[in-house]
């Protein structure tokens, strides 16, 4: 959100700030799904939610979003015209002697072998936005 702000100098009127816990069972009852949290200010238009899954569920994060009660979030969503944004982090090997070179070069490699973020949280492609940074290993 701080990136998006001061790129194009503005904050959206409503932001849901989302995190996905996956808990150990296999699935989580749909009234348990939502934890919602207006971070000490009721009329900011920020909300945090946790959305819950279970480790047999696949999170469907407009989904879970559409089940979010207006007086929840400061108001109803327009889901239809919601943008999404991800973070994204790549793994550089550095200088540091953490681990063994070969070792590091495994790991970034293995790094590279995941899926697309966006769409298995089911997020529209046409309106995510996938900001990135980078860590040396």
């Amino acid at each position: 959100m701080r990136a998006n702000v001061e790129h194009n100098h503005v904050r959206h009127e409503q932001v849901v700030i989302l995190s996905i816990e996956t808990e150990p069972v296999p699935r989580v009852p749909a009234d348990q799904r939502l934890l919602v949290d207006s971070l000490g200010f009721g009329d900011d238009g920020i909300v945090h939610v946790t959305a819950r899954y279970g480790y047999m569920e696949t999170p469907d994060v407009p989904a879970a979003l559409a089940m979010l009660e207006p007086a929840d979030t400061e108001g109803p969503l327009d889901l239809g015209r919601a943008s999404y944004f991800l973070s994204k982090i790549e793994l550089r090997r550095g200088k540091a002697p953490t681990m063994a070179p070969w070792r590091k070069r495994l790991f970034i490699a293995t790094s590279y072998i995941t899926a697309d973020a966006a769409e298995y949280f089911g997020l529209p492609g046409d309106r995510t936005v996938i900001m990135g940074s980078h860590i040396e290993v």
